[in-house]
C-alpha cells in the first residue's frame, strides 16, 4: 500500500502529467507568463462551466475577497457578516480593508452560516453577508438571499472549498457554487478541489458594471494602461497557473466524484458507531467533500489524531480555535460561550484524508484503525 497523504497531488499529477507538462512548455517558449493567452481560455472555460457571465482570475482567494470588497464600495466601519467557523481570510479581509467583521454562528449540521444567527446580527451598518461553504458544500442561499434581498445587503460567497457543488433552490433552480449572490469567491490554493501548482484565485458575477470595477481593481485601478482611475491592486493570475488549471478543469466532475466515493466508504464504515458523526449531507446541496470531518462523541480527539499518525495516517483539526477566539479578532462584543456550536465544533471535528487518489485498501485500513481507537 502507498503511503496515505491528506492530499496526494503527486498521484493527482501523475495521471495528467503529459498535458500539463506539454501546457506548461507552451507558456514557456512563449514567454507570455502574465496574462498570457492560457489565462483567457481558462477564464472563458470556467466562465461555461460555472454559467457565469464573468470569471475575473486573480492571485489568490484572499485576494479575491478583497477586491470583491473594494469593488463594493464598502467603507471603513461598515458592518459585514460572516462566521465564528471559517479560516481566518473569510474575516482578515473584512478588518484589513477597515471594516467591521460581525462574526455569527454555525448550523450543528452543516457547519455553514446559521440563519437565525445571521438575522439577529444585522444593524443598521450592516452592508453585506459572506456565507462560507465550507468543507464542500454549500450555504442554505435559499435562507441567505431571502434575508439580504429583504435587507438590500450584498451577498459575497466564500467558495474557496465547494467549487462544483450545485445548489438547488425551492423552486428548483439549479446554480454552482459561487455563482448565486452578487459576487463569488474561490481560491485555487493547490489542495483545493479545482488547485494550481502554486497560489491563484478568481471572482465571480453576473454583473456587467460589478465585473468592470472588479477588473480595474486587480490591475492597479486601471481600465486603461498607465490611467489610474481608482486605488488598486496588483493581483493576477500568472500563465503558467492558467495552464494548470486549464488541464484540470474538465476533470473537476470526475475529481469530485472520486471525493464523493471516498467520502460513501467513509460514512458506511462509521455508520455503526455513535461515537462518530459523519458529515451532514445537505438536502439542497451536492457535497464535493473538500474536507472529510468526522464530529467525535466522548473520543479522545488528541488520542485518536496521535494513534492515527502512529500507523501513517494523517488527520486535521479544522479549526481548533474559532476566530472570535483568535488574539487577532477578539472583541469586546465576543466573549467564551457566544457561539456555542462553533466553539463546541472546535473541539470535537477531525478531518480524515480526503483526495481523488484514495484507494479502497487505503480507506478500509484508515477506517480500521479509527474504529479500533474508539473501540479500545
Amino acid at each position: 500500500m502507498n503511503d496515505i497523504q491528506m492530499v496526494d497531488l503527486k498521484g493527482q499529477y501523475q495521471k495528467i502529467k503529459d498535458k500539463v507538462d506539454a501546457r506548461i512548455a507552451e507558456v514557456i517558449n512563449s514567454a507570455a507568463f502574465i496574462n498570457g493567452p492560457e489565462v483567457k481560455s481558462f477564464q472563458e472555460e470556467l466562465e461555461q462551466y460555472l454559467d457565469v457571465k464573468h470569471v475575473i482570475p486573480c492571485a489568490n482567494g484572499t485576494d479575491a475577497l478583497q477586491i470583491a470588497m473594494m469593488a463594493l464600495d464598502l467603507k471603513p466601519g461598515d458592518e459585514v457578516i460572516t462566521t465564528t467557523f471559517t479560516f481566518v481570510a473569510t474575516a482578515e479581509v473584512i478588518a484589513l480593508l477597515g471594516l467591521v467583521p460581525v462574526l455569527v454562528d454555525v448550523d450543528p449540521d452543516t457547519y455553514t452560516i446559521n440563519a437565525e444567527s445571521l438575522k439577529a446580527a444585522i444593524t443598521d451598518k450592516t452592508k453585506a453577508i459572506v456565507p462560507v461553504h465550507l468543507f464542500g458544500q454549500c450555504s442554505n442561499m435559499d435562507e441567505v438571499m431571502e434575508i439580504a434581498n429583504e435587507k438590500c445587503l450584498f451577498v459575497i460567497e466564500d467558495n474557496a472549498q465547494a467549487i462544483g457543488a450545485d445548489y438547488t433552490f425551492k423552486d428548483g433552480t439549479v446554480k454552482k457554487a459561487g455563482t448565486i449572490g452578487l459576487v463569488g469567491c474561490t481560491s485555487f490554493f493547490p489542495s483545493k478541489n479545482l488547485g494550481c501548482y502554486g497560489d491563484g484565485g478568481a471572482i465571480f458575477t453576473n454583473n456587467d458594471k460589478l465585473a468592470e470595477r472588479i477588473r480595474m481593481v486587480v490591475n492597479h485601478g486601471m481600465k486603461v494602461r498607465y490611467y489610474h482611475d481608482e486605488i488598486g491592486v496588483n493581483s493576477r493570475l500568472d500563465s503558467i497557473q492558467a495552464a494548470v488549471l486549464g488541464v484540470k478543469l474538465p476533470e473537476l466532475d470526475q475529481y469530485n466524484a472520486a471525493r464523493r466515493a471516498a467520502a460513501d466508504f467513509y460514512d458506511a464504515a462509521f455508520a455503526g458507531t455513535n461515537k462518530i458523526e459523519t458529515p451532514a449531507r445537505a438536502p439542497y446541496s451536492t457535497h464535493v467533500f473538500h474536507q472529510y470531518t468526522l464530529k467525535l462523541n466522548g473520543v479522545d480527539r488528541a488520542g485518536l489524531q496521535q494513534y492515527l499518525s502512529d500507523h501513517g495516517i494523517p488527520a486535521m483539526i479544522y479549526y481548533p480555535v474559532p476566530l472570535h477566539l483568535q488574539k487577532a479578532y477578539k472583541d469586546d462584543r465576543y466573549n467564551d460561550g457566544d457561539f456555542p456550536v462553533s466553539e463546541d465544533l472546535s473541539k470535537r471535528v477531525l478531518s480524515l484524508p480526503m483526495h481523488t487518489e484514495l484507494t479502497k485498501e487505503q480507506l478500509t485500513f484508515i477506517t480500521e484503525k479509527v474504529l479500533e481507537f474508539i473501540n479500545k
